[in-house]
């Protein structure tokens, strides 16, 4: 049991170092990376004690001769030490590796994607056409366009768009402190029933917990009333005008034509738009189609631009704009997930998941605990640890399980994904640290933590709820299945 408590113990450190990442000066990814590679290492060294306790799915999978084929023609009298870490080597970490580079490689080609229409000004298009002033009507147009905006790119992506134009916009510090923060609750509750707006809800459409067409049907609703409510109650208190900041003109040279940011404005939405159909069409997997999009992103560009000056072709086309990618965050998940991974292989996410189940044992009790979590634990480990905990059931499964109308909340496009998917997207807006967008804003604008804890959080918790009582309306109301 020691090398089984010590990976959970070693895990623990590990995301406080990423929880204080500001506090200790140490860049998360660094800490996530270093989490990745520890906890597998106690894993393999303790790996007979740690397989034989029988906890996971792996130990049966072990007993049954899965890929230890090889090991055993090379060397038929091999120990079990040597059986249990070729297993580790040559199968989970393999299969898993399969898995998180499949979030990855969707995760770097969209960055890319939107980061070449950013540098192109495609999205000044949409930004340039907001010329109100008054408080309320401007904070509903950001809202709204964030939420959409986050469904078509990505909660991190919009954030950022939106967080920078917000400088364009108004002048008061701790009045864009406040529309900074709505920002955050719109663009995770948009991201949340997108399969392409959030990461959470990627990894369980990638994952096979839920198609595409679903997750926006039954989420969608619940999402756009997580933004609606705080928005209502916040029109209520906020009144007045914000006052423009006075730009300097020629603070900018523009370096792209406007057919040139239309172009790549249709062409990056539309490359993003399609991966859900090219998934549909071929069955193959969807960072396939989100890398097809790219190469053709790619080659627009180094046509569009081959008779410009080298320093101009250099930061519009792909090869330039890669250099801007925030690769930090992409080493950060392969850390984090390669961590859940380890503790999925060990068994820790199984106990975790029968602990749940014993003392909640109800869908709704137990995504709205990992929605509460994810304010405080990132909710990428989160939504991989339930993807562990719970596995995909099948109809002819549950029917003959000793709870079949429980564990049919299991089966794909069942309750439980859809819930964990809007809990784990939109319950990271109740502190500021709690999403990869709220982490941006607070970078970009250098928003207080406590203030937004003070000022937002419980506005972010009403949406919260809100919005898991209107998925349960709609359920009891509209599919009858409550």
């Amino acid at each position: 049991m020691l090398g089984f408590t010590l990976m959970l113990v070693v895990f623990i450190l590990g995301y406080t170092a990423i929880a204080l990442e500001h506090s200790i000066e140490v860049d998360k990814a660094a800490s996530a990376l270093l989490l990745g590679v520890l906890v597998w290492v106690i894993y393999i060294l303790d790996s007979t004690n740690i397989l034989t306790l029988g906890f996971s799915d792996a130990w049966r999978e072990f007993q049954n001769g899965t890929g230890l084929k090889d090991l055993l023609e090379m060397h038929p009298h091999a120990d079990l030490m040597e059986q249990t870490k070729y297993f580790i080597v040559h199968n989970q970490i393999i299969e898993h590796l399969g898995d998180i580079s499949e979030i990855l490689f969707f995760l770097l080609g969209a960055m890319t994607i939107v980061e070449t229409v950013d540098q192109h000004e495609g999205f000044k298009l949409i930004t340039d056409r907001i010329k109100t002033t008054k408080k309320v009507k401007l904070l509903w147009i950001l809202s709204i366009l964030t939420f959409f905006m986050s469904a078509i790119l990505d909660n991190l992506t919009t954030t950022i768009v939106i967080v920078t134009l917000l400088s364009k916009l108004v002048d008061d510090k701790k009045t864009r402190w406040f529309f900074a923060s709505m920002v955050i609750i719109a663009a995770n509750a948009g991201g949340a029933f997108s399969p392409i707006g959030d990461v959470t809800t990627i990894m369980l459409w990638i994952g096979g917990q839920v198609t595409a067409g679903n997750i926006i049907t039954m989420v969608f609703v619940p999402s756009l009333f997580n933004m609606l409510f705080p928005l209502a109650v916040v029109s209520f208190m906020m009144k007045g005008d914000v006052q423009r900041p006075v730009l300097d003109k020629n603070e900018s040279k523009e370096f792209t034509t406007e057919f040139e940011r239309k172009l790549m404005l249709f062409v990056g939405v539309g490359a993003l738009l399609f991966v859900p159909v090219f998934k549909t069409i071929t069955h193959l997997p969807p960072y396939m189609g989100m890398l097809f999009g790219l190469g053709v992103i790619w080659i627009i560009t180094e046509l569009l631009h081959k008779n410009k000056p080298s320093e101009d072709r250099r930061k519009l086309t792909v090869v330039g704009v890669l250099r801007k990618v925030d690769v930090p965050t992409i080493f950060f998940f392969l850390g984090i997930l390669s961590a859940v991974a380890a503790l999925q292989s060990a068994g820790h996410l199984s106990l975790a998941g029968l602990w749940l189940d014993k003392n909640f044992h109800h869908i709704y009790y137990i995504n709205a605990a990992i929605g509460v979590l994810s304010s405080i634990v990132d909710n990428v480990p989160l939504t991989a640890g339930a993807m562990g905990m719970y596995p995909i059931m099948t109809h002819s499964l549950a029917a003959v399980s000793a709870e079949p109308q429980y564990m049919m909340n299991f089966v794909q496009d069942g309750p439980f994904w859809e819930l964990l998917a809007y809990a784990a997207g939109t319950g990271g807006s109740i502190l500021i640290i709690g999403s990869a967008a709220g982490v941006a804003a607070m970078a970009l604008e250098k928003i207080d933590f406590i203030w937004y804890m003070k000022k937002i959080s419980w506005l972010a918790l009403i949406g919260y709820i809100g919005g898991i009582a209107i998925y349960w309306l709609q359920e009891l109301f509209i599919f009858h299945v409550m």
